[in-house]
């Protein structure tokens, strides 16, 4: 018998509220606005720092439009084709973000390393405040996406394009100050070469994740041996066996598994214990359980077939067509 957890269902999942998108699209907004006077500032004082920032902002541009758009997607009704739904939009978009993330990171390594060799001269107290009014930007594109990347791996890949800008907001404000204070305009490049290292660790938690995902990788943070061993703890359970675990969308977990049980009374009061463990212990809100018998033999369709289900079908054929004959 084969059980499923009640009243849910894939395709009609919805990913990312309207406030979410709102937020999104105000912070692309605030975004795009200071990326272009950022490059204008950058190019007006000379300063790699914030032409890297502002370049790093327009990757964050299109990393928010594309978090607007896979919570879109995601958001659509799905046909019967789609029986999981369209979530994992999102974590492709996701993907997305950390391979651009990491091309940003490269050019702009390529750029500091030609002016570690030829120092340009940067204006300083320019950088400073072009800098700050930046960070001030990031700030509050943080605030505003805080509560969403806890949900959702995609904008939470925005979150960490944003984190990583006012980090780079941060760097350009302190090579502004050593070039204004104290004349040091290698300053300017080496703060380039940080921002970039810390877009490169952000795209590789951003991937890593997003890789999981696709994979179908238990979620971090839940230990599959764990939670076999909770499941056969359990009073009736004799033996659990084909657990899996794994994540639809960086967000809900999904586990199937087969229980074999000590009798074959009525299981629904061992059902909704099971899910009541799964729920409250290890947050996992879809779980699919076939319930065996002790003497069941464990094959499987495709392990009956044998020999491989054509051959089986042929030889069934050919036996049918014998008796027609006779």
């Amino acid at each position: 018998m084969t059980t499923a957890s009640p009243s849910h269902s894939h395709a009609d999942h919805q990913h990312g509220g309207g406030a979410t998108q709102r937020r999104l699209a105000l912070v692309l907004a605030l975004t795009f606005i200071y990326m272009i006077a950022e490059a204008v500032g950058g190019w007006l004082t000379g300063s790699l720092a914030l032409l890297a920032d502002a370049g790093h902002m327009l990757s964050d541009v299109a990393a928010l439009s594309l978090a607007l758009f896979a919570i879109w997607v995601a958001s659509r009704r799905s046909g019967p084709r789609w029986t999981y739904g369209r979530g994992r939009a999102e974590i492709l978009a996701a993907l997305a973000q950390g391979v651009a993330l990491v091309a940003v990171a490269l050019l702009i390594i390529f750029e500091a390393r030609e002016r570690l060799g030829q120092p340009q001269h940067v204006a300083g107290l320019g950088v400073m405040a072009i800098a700050a009014g930046g960070l001030g930007i990031n700030l509050i594109a943080l605030w505003l996406l805080q509560a969403g990347r806890r949900e959702s791996l995609n904008v939470r890949g925005a979150w960490l394009h944003v984190m990583s800008d006012a980090l780079g907001s941060v760097g350009a404000v302190a090579s502004g100050a050593l070039i204004f204070f104290f004349g040091w305009q290698w300053a300017d490049p080496v703060a380039s070469i940080a921002i970039a290292a810390l877009v490169l660790a952000s795209a590789w938690m951003l991937m890593r994740d997003a890789v999981d995902v696709l994979m179908e990788a238990a979620p971090r943070g839940l230990d599959p041996d764990e939670i076999l061993a909770s499941l056969c703890a359990l009073g009736d359970v004799e033996n659990v066996h084909d657990l899996h675990v794994w994540s639809l969308d960086g967000g809900q977990v999904a586990l199937s598994c087969h229980i074999v049980v000590q009798r074959n009374e009525s299981n629904t009061p061992l059902l909704s214990r099971i899910y009541q463990l799964l729920g409250e212990r290890y947050g996992i809100g879809h779980a699919t359980v076939q319930f065996e018998p002790p003497d069941f033999s464990g094959e499987n369709p495709q392990s009956l077939c044998g020999g491989g289900c054509e051959n089986s079908l042929d030889t069934e054929t050919a036996h049918a067509e014998g008796r027609h004959a006779h």
